[in-house]
Order: structure tokens, then sequence, then C-alpha cells
């Protein structure tokens, strides 16, 4: 027999999802489903769109190649200090965005710690480039693939990879072939997130990148532009972010429900 759910408990926790999903229900109410095509393939939503997409890709890209080791130095390696290198790398979840944008500003800038150096030594200069808005995207977003990938790793059954030693595998071999198979779906699961966390970037990008249509001009940046001049393509360009937002978390739900 199933019990009946305190009142009190039950209205506020109404409330909270009233709160948390009526905007999001009033911007698909609100959204010009009938010019939303013309939209989609207009020069400014589709500029936009195809740049947030080659950004957010790139972003994962090296996201994967620095993450994926990060987690496992965090899981596996027996270091001094690991637990605050842990807290330092997930700084970035709680730190909001514009701060990052002038840190890596600061750091990267052409006058910065060690941007003044690439500028001298290889004439690259990040800010207000394209590359500028991956190295924003990936900043921000990486510590959710390490936080899931150091998860599914602390997770994962060694005994496998100590079988593998014992056989006369290498730390290299066994990591490819034992350990990163076995944590491949939170692999699979952070990337995702990752992804999805950099698409929606805005503020180290607008801080750090700029706001240079076709250069570094993203979704979200484009809808705050769009907001003055065309709310239809706002409107637009925030329905493509929700339903990728949606689209992530309902592919990811699966998993969370077995954690």
């Amino acid at each position: 027999m199933r019990q009946r759910l305190p009142v009190v408990l039950v209205l506020p926790a109404l409330a909270g999802l009233a709160f948390l999903l009526v905007p999001l229900i009033g911007l698909l109410v609100e959204a010009p489903w009938t010019t939303l095509p013309s939209q989609l393939v207009s020069a400014e939503v589709g500029e936009a769109l195809k740049l947030s997409l080659v950004c957010a890709s790139l972003a994962t890209v090296v996201c994967l190649v620095l993450g994926v080791p990060l987690a496992w130095l965090l899981a596996r390696g027996d270091l001094p200090g690991t637990g605050v290198v842990r807290a330092l790398v997930t700084v970035p979840l709680v730190l909001p965005p514009v701060v990052g944008g002038v840190a890596l500003l600061l750091v990267l800038g052409r006058r910065g710690l060690v941007g003044q150096h690439l500028d001298a030594w290889f004439g690259v200069s990040l800010p207000f480039t394209t590359a500028g808005v991956v190295v924003a995207e990936a900043f921000v977003a990486m510590p959710f693939l390490v936080i899931s990938v150091e998860g599914a790793l602390r997770a994962a059954d060694r005994r496998y990879e100590e079988a593998a030693a014992t056989l006369g595998a290498s730390r290299w071999l066994t990591f490819r072939r034992v350990t990163l198979p076995g944590v491949l779906p939170g692999v699979v699961a952070g990337t995702v997130l990752c992804w999805a966390r950099a698409l929606g970037e805005f503020g180290a990008t607008i801080t750090f990148a700029g706001n240079f249509p076709g250069t570094t001009t993203t979704m979200p940046l484009a809808v705050y532009l769009a907001l003055e001049t065309d709310p239809d393509a706002a409107i637009v360009l925030s329905v493509v972010l929700l339903l990728v937002s949606v689209a992530v978390l309902a592919g990811l739900r699966d998993r969370w429900i077995r954690a």
C-alpha cells in the first residue's frame, strides 16, 4: 500500500518543479514555430550554430586528451596533495565563467604570463580568436569529464588490472587494453556532458574571446546579441540549446539511474 505523501513536502516540491519548468515551457510556447525553419537557415543563426558545433567539438577533443589522463592520475596516482589537486580541478564548476575568462586573459593574453611568450616566440595570440573560444570552452567544460571518468575509475574492479600486470603487461598496455575499455561508459558520459557544457558556454567566451560574428560569436553570444535586434532569432537559438540539453540529459538518464 502506497503511503500518502505529506502535504507540507508536496506543495513546496510542486512549486519548485513549476519554478524550473514554467520558464522552459514558456520558451517553447513563445517560439516562432512557423518561421523556425527559415530562421535556422538564416545567415546569422546558421553561422553561430556552425561555429558553436565546431568549437564545442574541438574543445571536447582537448578535454579528452588532457582530462582522461588527469582523471586517471587523480584516481590511481598515489601522490601527496591529491585532494587539493582534485578540489582545484573542480573549481571551474563553481567559479563564475566570466572570472575564468579574466583568468585566461591574464595568463594567455598578449601580455599574459604565458601569452606574451607565445606571441613573441611563435606569433600566436589566442584572445579574440576562434582558438580562444575553444580554449575558454575547454577550461569550463573539462571538470565534467574529469569527474565522470574519475568516478568510473574508482568504481572499476582493479583485480583485472592486477591480473594484467602479473601477466607482464606494462602500465600503458594495461591502461589501453584493460582500464580504458572497462570505464568506457564513464568516458562516454563525461564526453557528452563536456560537449553540452562547452556548447552552452557564455561568460568565459565573451571575456576571453570577445564577440565577433563569424569568428567568436557562438550560439549563447548570438542569443545575447539577438535579444536587442531580432528577438525571434534569439528564441530560435535558445530553443536549439534547450533541445540539445534535453537530448543530452535523456541520453544519460539510464546511466544515472544505474548509478
